[in-house]
């Protein structure tokens, strides 16, 4: 599925490395691991995007390619800290009902509340 797909649509988008950490902003938001061609690998949260994507660059797991691809850019979006676990449950389930599964990097479900 294309990051295209993704309702609302993120507003964000930098390249997924180290050089990009100081354009990543410090709010808290949602946002998408992309491949090259924009196959979403990942969907998350953050009340702190830039560490987020920190944490991130450090896990092979999100680095290292997958059967998909390769994590190429991170997409995302500001979000209100109380509301990111609704946002991020929306994005997730757009995936889901297209696909039967969660995107292949992402392992659990968000909370339902939040």
């Amino acid at each position: 599925m294309k990051i295209s797909e993704l309702k609302p649509q993120p507003d964000g988008k930098t390249n997924f490395k180290l050089s990009q950490y100081n354009f990543i902003p410090t709010f808290s938001g949602c946002y998408v691991l992309t491949t090259f061609n924009d196959d979403i690998l990942y969907i998350g949260q953050a009340v702190n995007l830039r560490r987020r994507f920190e944490q991130h660059l450090k896990n092979p797991e999100k680095t290292l390619p997958t059967e998909t691809g390769k994590a190429i850019s991170f997409f995302f979006l500001s979000w209100n800290k109380n509301e990111i676990g609704k946002l991020e449950r929306t994005w997730l389930n757009i995936y889901e009902n297209k696909h039967g599964t969660l995107p292949i990097l992402n392992k659990i479900h968000s909370p339902i509340d939040g």
